[in-house]
């Protein structure tokens, strides 16, 4: 049995963690994998959203310990982890253009709760939980966790959630913004689908040029904002999609984007 679940439709590429016997704990061979699957989305002028999701009721259960704990699980997960960075999933997630959605199925926990983090948007299902409980462990959040929380919440509340181990239910990722809407565990699937829909639904240059726009917002000052910013647009008035754009709605109608 695959231990990624790779599927395409209607521009969206959905990937699936899919060892629900471990709660899709992530072990050294499915990181390398799921770096490969997310970069080659990126890559791929027919996706245009990339959901990332887990088989069962987990979501995923961080790094597998277990595997760890054997001499060779030891050695893959040492030996992708620390050197392999720039082509690790968390890295990858990172830096793509293309949209992506976590369908939050149930507990995301170290290594999962930072891929959770990554993603663009999450919709969880009643009972999932983030869990920052690596330093419990004797670890930290090995995967960008420690960037992306304080850049979400705040420094304090991140704070408070690493250093006390804290589990999040799905109130209290509403409350701080973590999370967009809870659903039943059955309309998770289709709850996604809708809103990948309409993410496809528009110019995926634009909608890829506001991402990566956002993505450089982070690290440079107002006025070199503005001037990426200006360049994209110029940029984006020479595209189909643009053009597209414009002529429906002069026409009252709904756009066929190409995405050229």
């Amino acid at each position: 049995m695959a231990d990624l679940l790779v599927e395409h439709a209607e521009h969206v590429t959905t990937i699936t963690l899919n060892r629900p016997d471990r709660m899709n704990a992530i072990s050294g061979e499915m990181i390398e994998s799921l770096g490969e699957e997310l970069a080659k989305a990126n890559g791929d002028p027919e996706v245009r959203v990339v959901v990332l999701t887990g088989a069962g009721r987990g979501f995923c259960a961080g790094l597998d310990l277990q595997a760890a704990g054997s001499s060779q699980g030891s050695q893959q997960l040492s030996g992708v982890v620390p050197f392999d960075v720039r082509n690790s999933a968390p890295v990858v997630l990172r830096e793509m253009d293309k949209p992506t959605i976590c369908a939050l199925n149930g507990p995301a926990a170290g290594y999962g709760m930072d891929l959770a983090l990554g993603c663009d948007v999450r919709i969880a299902a009643e009972g999932a939980k983030l869990a920052a409980t690596p330093t419990r462990r004797g670890a930290i959040p090995e995967s960008g966790g420690t960037w992306l929380l304080p850049k979400l919440i705040g420094w304090s509340r991140a704070a408070d959630i690493f250093f006390a181990a804290r589990k999040l239910d799905t109130d209290a990722l509403l409350e701080l913004g973590l999370i967009q809407q809870v659903v039943p565990a059955e309309e998770l699937a289709p709850t996604v689908r809708e809103l990948a829909a309409e993410y496809a639904g528009n110019a995926p240059l634009a909608v890829q040029a506001c991402k990566r726009l956002m993505r450089m917002g982070d690290e440079e000052s107002f006025e070199a904002h503005v001037h990426h910013v200006l360049h994209q647009t110029f940029s984006l008035f020479r595209s189909n999609d643009f053009k597209e754009g414009v002529a429906a709605w002069l026409e009252r109608r709904d756009p066929d984007f190409d995405g050229r």
